[in-house]
C-alpha cells in the first residue's frame, strides 16, 4: 500500500480559496477520515489527491513519488463515490471485474479474483444479479468490490454511505472497517458525519473553511480539541464553552466564573484578551446539591438516554449541558450546583479560537 503526503496544498477557484495550505501525512495502511461541514474543502482535498482536480499550488506524494500533476489514471488509486456509478446493464460479476477487463487481464484470472472479492464482501449469492435490482447496501458493496479488485495503493472514499438509510449506514461502517483491516489498505474517507468518523477513523482530520484545523486519533480529538470549532463540532452534546470575564496570566491554576473560583490545569502562556473560554465536556461535570458556595445552576430540561440522561441547565454565564447517571434525581426548575473535573478542562483564546497551552493541552 502507500503513504500519502500533501505539502502546502492549496486550491483556488477564482477569488475563492477552497483549500488553504494543507500539510498532511497519511501513514501506510491507515484509515484516515476527513471530517467537516459541507463546503469546508474536504472533497476538494480528496479530489486533488485522486488527480480529479489539480492544485493551485503545493505538492502531493504517493509512496514518495510526486504525483501532483499526474492524471487520475496515472495514479494507482481507487475512488468510491457517494453515488454508486455502477453499470446498470451488467450483472454484479461483470461490474466487479470490469477494471481488470479494461487492463486486458485474462478471463480466467478475472473470474478467480471476482470470486475472491465476492467472498470478502459477502456477494457470492448475487454475482449473476443485475445491479439495478439490488438494495442500496448491496450496490455499495459492489462498488467497493470494483474498487478493491485490482488492489490499488490507496482507496479514496467520498461520503460512500451518504445515500444509505441509518440502519444500512451503521452496518456498512462496521463492514468497511473490517474490510480495511482485512486488506490492510491505506484509506482516505470523507464524511460530514462525526459518528461515522469516530467509529472508523484511526485518525481524523477536521476541516473548516478550507483549513485543516486538527488531525488526531478520535480520543485526542474529543478530549483535547485545539480549536473552539473542533470542540463544538465533535461530540453530542458538544463541549460546553463558558466565557471567562478576564485575561489569564501565565501560570494560572484557577479562574473566576459565575461568582465561583474553578480550578484549571496550569496554563503555560499569557492570554491578555478578555474573550477567553473554559471548555468542559458534559460527562466531566457533576450535579451536586444546591448551595451558595458553588457553581450555581437551574435545571432547564432533562433528556433520558438509557442509563444516562442529558441535563440542560441555565447559569448566569450561559446554558450548560451535563451527561449524568440516571440515579441523579433532578427535575425542571431545581436549583443545583455543578462540580467540574478540573483535570479535563481546556481554556480557549476566543479572539483566535485556539486552545491555550496548558498542563492538559500541550
Amino acid at each position: 500500500m502507500a503513504e500519502i503526503v500533501t505539502q502546502n496544498l492549496k486550491k483556488k477557484f477564482g477569488d475563492f480559496t477552497a483549500v488553504s495550505n494543507t500539510n498532511l501525512t497519511i501513514k501506510d495502511g491507515e484509515f484516515f477520515v476527513l471530517l467537516g461541514p459541507s463546503g469546508c474543502g474536504k472533497t476538494t482535498t480528496l479530489r486533488m489527491i485522486a488527480g480529479l482536480e489539480f492544485p493551485t499550488s503545493g505538492q502531493i506524494f504517493l509512496d514518495s513519488e510526486d504525483v501532483t500533476f499526474l492524471r487520475a489514471s496515472q495514479r494507482d488509486i481507487a475512488f468510491v463515490f457517494q453515488l454508486f456509478a455502477l453499470y446498470p446493464h451488467m450483472n454484479v460479476e461483470k461490474n466487479i471485474g470490469y477494471p481488470l477487463k479494461t487492463q486486458r487481464v485474462a478471463r480466467s484470472e478475472i473470474k478467480s479474483k471476482v470470486r475472491e472479492v465476492a467472498k470478502l464482501l459477502h456477494l457470492e449469492h448475487i454475482l449473476k444479479s443485475k445491479v439495478s435490482g439490488l438494495s442500496g447496501g448491496d450496490r455499495q458493496r459492489v462498488a467497493l468490490g470494483r474498487a478493491i479488485i485490482r488492489r490499488p495503493k490507496a482507496f479514496l472514499m467520498d461520503e460512500p454511505l451518504g445515500a444509505l438509510d441509518a440502519e444500512f449506514r451503521e452496518l456498512m461502517c462496521s463492514e468497511l472497517k473490517k474490510l480495511h483491516i482485512d486488506i490492510d489498505a491505506t484509506t482516505i474517507y470523507v464524511t460530514h458525519d462525526q459518528n461515522e468518523a469516530m467509529a472508523m477513523g484511526d485518525r481524523i482530520g477536521v476541516m473548516d473553511k478550507g483549513v485543516l484545523l486538527q488531525a488526531d486519533d478520535p480520543l485526542t480529538l474529543y478530549n483535547k480539541p485545539k480549536t473552539m470549532f473542533v470542540a463544538n463540532f465533535i461530540g453530542s452534546p458538544a463541549m460546553n464553552l463558558l466565557p471567562i470575564p478576564s485575561g489569564i496570566p501565565k501560570g494560572s491554576k484557577s479562574v473566576m466564573i459565575n461568582g465561583c473560583r474553578l480550578a484549571i490545569p496550569e496554563v503555560y502562556e499569557n492570554s491578555k484578551t478578555d474573550s477567553n473560554y473554559l471548555g468542559v465536556r458534559p460527562e466531566n461535570i457533576e450535579i451536586v446539591d444546591g448551595g451558595n458556595d458553588g457553581f450555581e445552576a437551574k435545571v432547564y430540561g432533562v433528556e433520558y438516554l438509557g442509563v444516562r440522561k442529558i441535563v440542560t441547565l441555565d447559569t448566569s454565564v450561559g446554558r450548560v449541558k451535563v451527561r449524568s447517571p440516571n440515579d441523579v434525581e433532578v427535575k425542571i426548575n431545581d436549583n443545583v450546583n455543578l462540580k467540574f473535573n478540573s483535570k479535563s478542562i481546556v481554556i480557549f483564546n476566543g479572539d483566535v479560537g485556539n486552545a491555550i497551552k496548558s498542563e492538559f493541552i500541550t
